[in-house]
């Protein structure tokens, strides 16, 4: 009979072990399923240009692990494997869905879908005008006099138009060609440098909040072919060209993360004002290339486009105002 209350203390021990592990295990099978949908929402934002990714990670309070997730370091990424796996696995299940969404919109309404990105650019422009004049407490590489430092800012801003103006000229039969159809260009050797870069400076955008990440493939000519890419993987006669498109962005993108990463954190330290001068330019150039070249004024159409820049602008204006909040605190 003595034997009873040392089995009784037995039993009682197991079953709080194991209680305790359903509860760890449950928590983190919680946090793991958080954690994809959370990916699921930045991915859907990445693909909607003038809307942050950054900020909604900042807004999702996972930032910290985000940008300690970008590194090359193998014992990190072992150590953060249960943050980067669902991460990444949501992002990607974001984007798959959202793409189909977004070719769908250039198939049917293609001059409204660019109106309406358009109004997104126009949306982010007070932020951006906010970022690169009215900081208080200017660093000590630009403490130079008001009037010298507005003269390097404009030309900052000057030379940001000029760059955008020029790239969208290096490939007018890529742009027409995805202007005009749903189909995949074929990859060329300017295209592919094309994709590298766009997708280079659309991963550092991506990780400044406020600053979208698809908006800066727009500027740079390459948005539609690669949403129009990542739905054509879905298809196994266009896989392969997809592939192909996808893999000198996805390059870009990569490498974006783990070294242009550091190179915009260093501008945006020593020299916020006139990097986002820069920035500024890029965005304002980009709103004429953008503009649709031929416009139908009728009733329907000058209707549909006005709300569809209204919309845009005031999607992406909410949005930024929402990220300078966040900024700030």
């Amino acid at each position: 009979m003595s034997s009873l209350p040392v089995f009784r203390k037995i039993i009682l021990a197991e079953f709080y072990i194991a209680t305790k592990f359903s509860f760890v295990y449950n928590l983190l099978m919680i946090e793991i399923i958080k954690t994809f949908i959370i990916g699921i929402f930045i991915g859907i934002a990445n693909v909607i240009p003038g809307v942050s990714g950054g900020t909604l990670i900042v807004v999702f309070n996972v930032y910290d692990k985000f940008v300690d997730a970008i590194t090359l370091n193998i014992k990190k990424l072992v150590k953060n494997r249960k943050f980067i796996i669902p991460f990444l696995l949501g992002m990607a299940s974001g984007i798959l869905i959202f793409s189909k969404a977004i070719c769908f919109l250039y198939e049917k309404i293609p001059v409204q879908t660019n109106l309406f990105f358009s109004g997104l650019i126009l949306g982010s422009i007070p932020l951006l005008v906010k970022y690169t004049f009215k900081n208080k407490q200017p660093v000590q590489s630009e403490k130079k006099s008001g009037i010298l430092k507005l003269v390097f800012q404009i030309a900052c801003i000057i030379l940001g138009f000029v760059l955008i103006i020029a790239f969208s000229g290096t490939s007018p039969q890529m742009q027409a060609a995805a202007k005009e159809s749903q189909i995949l260009p074929a990859l060329t050797v300017p295209l592919a440098i094309r994709l590298f870069f766009g997708g280079f400076i659309a991963a550092i955008a991506m990780i400044i909040p406020g600053i979208s990440g698809s908006l800066t493939m727009l500027i740079f000519g390459i948005y539609k072919t690669v949403i129009i890419a990542i739905s054509a993987l879905s298809d196994k006669a266009t896989f392969l060209p997809a592939c192909a498109i996808l893999i000198p962005a996805g390059i870009g993108i990569v490498s974006g993360l783990l070294f242009g990463a550091k190179l915009i954190r260093m501008l945006l330290d020593k020299i916020p004002h006139y990097t986002y001068a820069v920035i500024l330019g890029l965005i304002a150039g980009s709103v004429l290339i953008l503009m649709p070249a031929s416009f139908k004024f009728t009733f329907f159409s000058v209707t549909t486009g006005i709300l569809s820049i209204a919309a845009g602008f005031c999607l992406a204006y909410f949005s930024t105002k929402f990220s300078g909040a966040e900024s700030k605190e």
